[in-house]
């Protein structure tokens, strides 16, 4: 039976609060090794005080050591500064209120969100990052926001017309009231009820201006830079976050929130920014198949091994789209003659670009040719087409390129480059969501959110960075001792 009476003396040191190989020490290393200058805070001491005035660093510790527990609130921070060992020893006794820590993670957003980035500068000096293998993929992060804030102009225009409805129902009560000389009371209850309608009718007003303006399909009231995704959980509002990781050690590069529910088109943008952090052009960049935008992997460095599969290739290899025995990879394209050549025989010659789509090269085989053929029928019955006109085949002006791209995913060294991108890409989201709690962002807009994700990326590195070279020597190399 426990005592809680029982006399204990604590160290009379907080030094000793912690043993010497505790996970602690090296978060609290780690923020002592940045450059805040580069970062942007400044740690000179504020002659004012004040009760936000704690220095930088301990916040910033307080912040990266509480995630690492998955704690991100401000008030569980608050708590944990009282009544945990760890913490304690962290912030040297320090008790910060929840309002200071909330505070400092508002204001100094951009700052945060360069931390990720001189982890990294880190991890390439301790030889943990290469750089020569980046692996891409993009998950999506609940919101703080709910998906019923989530406007379109449908909805918009929909509830416009009934409160518009509601409004002429209240004038219609107020006109009632007034012959019946009802008290002074239900009167200000009326007109407060359509002082209301109308102020919500002005914001909604605000909102189809706003998607006007963007131009785009949706937009959350609560926060506008979230976006409309469906998963298996339902549909939610959300932030795609991007991330790079490098092959050797999993460890992340680079990682940013979009305000796009897929991922195509993201591939450049997300290299340029990895090799920026990592200062060296990877020799090979992976990513599945929701990156295959081929206006979008023309501007990646034509020195970088892109493997990347289409969308086809992912489909066969999911079972999903069988490859039959006349689909259009079936058909070789001539390029001396411009034809397409079918498994018969048979030639498909240019006919016309499209008016709407100059982009497309649209390919015919002779009516009377495919008619006369045994294979012309039903293509959901296996044969090839059932179109009195003969085939028809598109060909996009890409369309060399995209050849190319799947030739090059086929390669057998790249399907081991292939082979490895789940086991090093999907752990750090794995990591994030479950192990940190962090499945939902507690802050609003891009900025903010930005922040969150540059503090969770850099929790698991330091996780990672822990795991691979163990508490006493990776304290060592950030002490330089």
């Amino acid at each position: 039976m426990n005592n809680k009476h029982q006399p204990f003396i604590f160290p009379s040191v907080i030094e000793d609060y912690v043993p010497a190989d505790a996970p602690v020490r090296v978060y609290d290393a780690f923020v002592d090794a940045l450059n805040f200058e580069k970062l942007g805070i400044s740690i000179e001491p504020n002659p004012r005080g004040g009760a936000d005035e704690y220095y930088p660093k301990d916040l910033l510790k307080l912040l990266i050591y509480g995630l690492s527990y998955g704690i991100r609130s401000s008030r569980k921070l608050e708590r944990a500064c009282h009544d945990n060992l760890s913490f304690i020893w962290l912030m040297g006794g320090l008790e910060p209120d929840y309002r200071t820590i909330a505070r400092f993670r508002i204001t100094h957003k951009e700052a945060i969100k360069k931390v990720l980035k001189q982890c990294v500068r880190m991890c390439i000096n301790l030889d943990l990052i290469e750089g020569n293998v980046l692996f891409i993929d993009g998950s999506k992060f609940r919101a703080d926001a709910s998906i019923n804030n989530t406007w379109t102009k449908e909805k918009c225009e929909n509830s416009l017309r009934k409160i518009e409805e509601r409004i002429d129902q209240f004038m219609d009560d107020l006109a009632k009231a007034d012959a019946q000389e009802d008290s002074e009371e239900s009167l200000v209850k009326i007109k407060e009820q359509i002082h209301d309608k109308a102020n919500l009718i002005n914001k909604i007003k605000d909102v189809l201006q706003d998607l006007e303006t963007q131009g785009s399909e949706s937009i959350n009231s609560t926060d506008a830079d979230s976006v409309r995704a469906h998963s298996r959980q339902g549909t939610h509002a959300v932030h795609n976050v991007q991330s790079s990781v490098d092959g050797k050690h999993g460890l992340i590069v680079h990682a940013e929130a979009v305000s796009q529910n897929t991922d195509y088109n993201q591939l450049s943008v997300q290299v340029k920014k990895s090799v920026e952090n990592i200062g060296k052009t990877p020799e090979h960049v992976c990513a599945d198949a929701g990156y295959a935008d081929v206006d979008d992997l023309k501007k990646v460095d034509p020195a970088i091994n892109v493997v990347v599969p289409s969308h086809k290739q992912a489909q066969k290899e999911n079972g999903r789209c069988p490859l039959t025995p006349f689909d259009k990879e079936r058909f070789v394209y001539d390029r001396q003659t411009d034809e397409y050549v079918c498994p018969e025989g048979k030639r498909l010659k240019f006919a016309s670009v499209p008016e709407k789509n100059r982009n497309r090269r649209r390919y015919q085989a002779k009516g009377s040719e495919c008619r006369s053929c045994p294979h012309f029928g039903d293509p959901d019955s296996g044969q090839c087409t059932r179109s009195s006109a003969g085939r028809r085949i598109i060909r996009l002006s890409d369309e060399e390129l995209k050849e190319q791209m799947a030739a090059n995913y086929q390669r057998p060294e790249n399907q081991e480059i292939y082979r490895l991108r789940k086991e090093k890409v999907e752990h750090p989201f794995g990591h994030m969501k479950r192990n940190l709690g962090a499945g939902q962002f507690m802050l609003r807009s891009t900025a903010k959110v930005n922040a969150e994700v540059s503090l969770l990326a850099t929790c698991f590195n330091l996780a990672r960075m822990i795991t691979i070279l163990g508490v006493p020597h990776l304290l060592g190399k950030l002490t330089g001792s």
